[in-house]
Parts: structure tokens; C-alpha cells; sequence
């Protein structure tokens, strides 16, 4: 079975437990996660509070944890997935490892935020920005769309973070919005035009500093650097491409339940609290700077709202990860 391509070297847990006893064996759930740890923290504790089960976590990444769930099977003590980009929920889908989620929950989440199969659902997004330092571009001089970044004009100007699970998102969207050929093409522009970094705050760091004129990286990493210092944003602008263009893209964070938990209700009852108003109310009111998307939460108030974006429908179960790491990988990104 294929494998998504690890970001990070090894296998790194990260292990909280919440509520009067630990959660292994039989006194609760355990939640193998790749989102942020204060969020997840944050849902795992109200959680308990609310229902008195407590709550494991086990802390990855995306591939991380995709891989090690496929490598576990149908032993896998993980209950339940949480993920920051729907890529890798796709691939322990299609590898049977989820249970159905229950109807109840599904229906607090729109459809454009959770696959039509209801094997997963949609719990938080973020959106694709172009982060640009004014000092050294002019809003009429920005890129109209993410595809011209790929010109020569463009050249040396621009940086990314292509090895992370946010980035293969990003171009998981671009495949299926505009099909291998343009894929391909564009990975081979960014191949020759941009700095490569190790994650999305270095990229939008270089662009701050003028190593590049701006980096494509996710909204949250600016808000959360404006929320704080914003030492590593304080010359920086957004630029959202709109246009239902590729550069638009939202990329949905998912949460799945194993098949194999044993402990199926606790589980169904912990993706309900994350969707319920809630679990939706600790997202808008951390400081992930995540979207909320379910129970009719509104974003945290920091942040655009989603429905004047123009962002392009993509389908969450469709993003294919093994062909991106392929295209990727023959581009010579990685």
C-alpha cells in the first residue's frame, strides 16, 4: 500500500492524557492528531469535562500519522484521526480503515467541508495566501493567479515550503482543479523559481526579511505571528488570489474514526463535540487562527470570512497524495 513521503525524519509521539484516569485500555480514547497541539489540547479537556471520558493524545504529522494508522491496521489503538490537511485522511480512507461518522455529526458540517462518502468529516480550514512584503512589491505588481508564480518573470522572487503535508495540499488542489500536464508544469516553474524552506513561518519569515518578495504558505501563520511579535510579519500583506483560482484553495482538517477502535461511542461522541457549537467555539476563540466551518460558528473575528474569498470547490475526498509525492518527486521538488 502506498505511502505518503515523510516530511520529518523518524517517528515522533507527543502523549497528554486528560480526566481522572489515563486512556489507554478501557478508561477512554485515544486520539492520534497532526493539528495544533493547544487546539487539540483545548477540545480534548472540554471533552472530558463535558462527558467525563478521558482523552490520549498521540502528536504527528499529517504523514506521520496517516502511515503509522496503515502500518497499525486493524490494530491500531488509535479511536480516533485528526488532521490539518484532508490528503492524508483520503489515504486512510481509501486503505478501509474508518468507520462511517454518524449522520448527526455530518449534518452540522457543509458538504463542500467533508467527503460525500461520510467516512470522515471536515472539522476546522484554512486558506491559501500570498504573503508579500510591501517594502518590496506593489499590490498592481502581485501575481494575478498562483499559476503564474511558475513564469520566468517570477524567477528567484518567490519562496515555499514544498516538503510539508500543507504544501502537497495545496498542490493535491492544483491536480484536481487543472490535471497532471498542468501540475507538472507548475511544479517544474516552482522547481526553478523558489526558495525552498523547511516549513511556512521560514517562508513567510524570508519573505519579511527580503530573502524573497513573498511566500505561498496558509493564513493562520500570519495571523498567529500579528497576534503575537509579529516580528516575522510586521512588513507583510496578504494577497488572496480569489477567482476560484488554484492559489484560493481552502484545505479542509479532517477527523476520522477507526474502524478498529474500541471504543466506536466515546469516538462518535468526540467528533460530535469537535463539530457541535462547542468544539467550533474553542476553534474561533483560540489562537490557531483556524476557520470554523460547522454548527454555523463564525470565524474568529481576526479573519475574512470564507464566503467572500471566492475560493474553488474541491472535493476533500478526491486530493490524490500518492500521485502528488509522484509528480513532486519527479519535478525534483523534493
Amino acid at each position: 500500500m502506498p505511502l505518503l513521503r515523510q516530511s520529518v525524519v523518524g517517528f515522533v509521539l507527543a502523549v497528554w492524557a486528560f480526566g481522572p484516569a489515563s486512556a489507554q485500555g478501557d478508561e477512554g480514547i485515544v486520539v492520534y492528531t497532526s493539528q495544533h497541539a493547544a487546539l487539540t489540547q483545548a477540545w480534548a479537556a472540554a471533552f472530558t469535562e463535558e462527558t467525563g471520558i478521558p482523552v490520549t493524545i498521540r502528536k504527528g504529522t499529517d504523514t506521520v500519522m496517516a502511515n503509522q494508522i496503515i502500518q497499525e491496521g486493524e490494530n491500531s489503538p488509535a479511536d480516533v484521526f485528526l488532521t490539518e490537511n484532508s490528503p492524508a485522511m483520503v489515504l486512510v480512507e481509501r486503505a478501509g480503515l474508518f468507520a462511517p461518522v454518524a449522520a448527526s455529526t455530518l449534518e452540522r458540517v457543509p458538504e463542500e467541508f467533508r467527503p460525500a462518502s461520510g467516512m470522515w468529516t471536515g472539522i476546522a480550514a484554512r486558506t491559501t495566501v500570498f504573503a508579500y512584503n510591501t517594502e518590496l512589491l506593489d499590490e498592481a505588481d502581485l501575481p494575478g493567479s498562483m499559476l503564474d508564480l511558475a513564469g520566468h518573470d517570477w524567477e528567484g522572487r518567490w519562496g515555499a515550503a514544498p516538503a510539508g503535508a500543507d504544501f502537497q495540499a495545496i498542490v493535491s488542489a492544483l491536480l484536481q482543479l487543472r490535471g497532471s500536464e498542468e501540475t507538472a508544469d507548475w511544479l517544474a516553474g516552482l522547481k526553478r523559481n523558489a526558495l525552498a524552506y523547511r516549513g511556512n513561518f521560514e517562508a513567510m519569515r524570508g519573505a519579511n526579511v527580503g530573502e524573497v518578495e513573498g511566500a505561498l504558505i496558509y493564513h493562520y501563520y500570519y495571523f498567529g505571528d500579528r497576534d503575537g511579535t509579529g516580528e516575522s510579519s510586521d512588513k507583510l500583506a496578504l494577497h488572496h488570489f480569489g477567482d476560484e483560482d488554484p492559489g484560493a484553495f481552502v484545505s479542509v482538517s479532517g477527523a476520522g474514526v477507526l474502524a478498529s477502535s474500541s471504543h466506536p461511542d466515546a469516538a462518535q461522541a468526540f467528533l460530535a463535540f469537535v463539530t457541535g457549537p462547542g468544539g467550533q467555539a474553542i476553534l474561533r476563540d483560540g489562537d490557531s487562527f483556524e476557520y470554523a466551518i460547522a454548527s454555523g460558528v463564525e470565524a474568529h473575528p481576526a479573519l475574512p470570512p470564507l464566503d467572500g474569498l471566492d475560493y474553488p470547490k474541491v472535493d476533500p475526498s478526491l486530493l490524490n497524495a500518492s500521485e502528488v509525492v509522484a509528480l513532486m518527486t519527479a519535478s525534483g521538488v523534493f
